[in-house]
């Protein structure tokens, strides 16, 4: 499915070196604290972040749980070299590979992971992409495993449709608009997964932010 070929952290926005300080903007914090509450990261467990972009999830997945085994992938070199200088300077041990989401068995091992993360990548795919991706996620985890996804899921007030449109501006409205429309749940159970429920609900400077559960059946 995989053609190497992505869509740069900011999209049309802004270089990638700007990436940290705009995602700063969109209440990060506190969401990507209840992305790690709900992936509870425990001892020896192997965490695999899709998309990991600069690291900020991972690194963090990695202080609340040092005993866990951190894996980063994205198909991004340029902002892998910035989570691996990230990783260095706050000494987190995190496993960095250059790879696409939709080839996570092939990159990893199938039935591999215990638990797979993502934020803020689903929204930039195309809705095939989207499929694969998950897809790729219920193969590279063991049965049971976990799903964690922060993302932009429905948004249901019209500030926050508004607000959205910064999203859709840097990233390209076909892409972003099934997110908006509330369509991840349900790509979600297509893909092999289970008790799929949106978890939290974060709104921000440029519209909400869902965070979703899943387990793999």
């Amino acid at each position: 499915m995989s053609e190497n070929t992505f869509t740069p952290a900011l999209g049309r926005f802004a270089p990638t070196r700007f990436y940290d300080h705009v995602i700063a903007l969109t209440r990060e914090r506190l969401w990507r604290a209840l992305t790690v509450m709900y992936v509870a990261p425990r001892p020896g467990e192997v965490i695999v972040d899709v998309g990991c972009g600069t690291g900020s999830l991972a690194l963090l997945l990695g202080r609340v749980e040092p005993r866990a085994r951190i894996v980063g992938l994205d198909p991004d070199p340029d902002v892998l070299a910035v989570a691996r200088r990230k990783a260095e300077a706050a000494g987190v041990a995190v496993r960095w590979h250059v790879g696409m989401g939709d080839e996570l068995a092939e990159s990893l091992g199938a039935g591999s992971a215990d638990t797979v993360v993502s934020s803020l990548v689903l929204h930039q795919c195309p809705v095939a992409v989207k499929r694969a991706v998950l897809a790729s996620m219920s193969a590279v985890l063991r049965p049971g495993g976990r799903l964690v996804i922060a993302d932009y899921g429905r948004q249901r007030t019209r500030p926050m449709r508004l607000a959205f449109r910064i999203v859709q501006l840097a990233d390209g409205r076909d892409d972003t608009q099934p997110n908006a429309d509330g369509a991840l749940p349900g790509l979600m159970s297509a893909a092999g997964f289970g008790d799929v429920r949106e978890a939290e609900v974060v709104p921000t400077a440029t519209g909400s932010i869902s965070v979703y559960v899943a387990r793999r059946e």
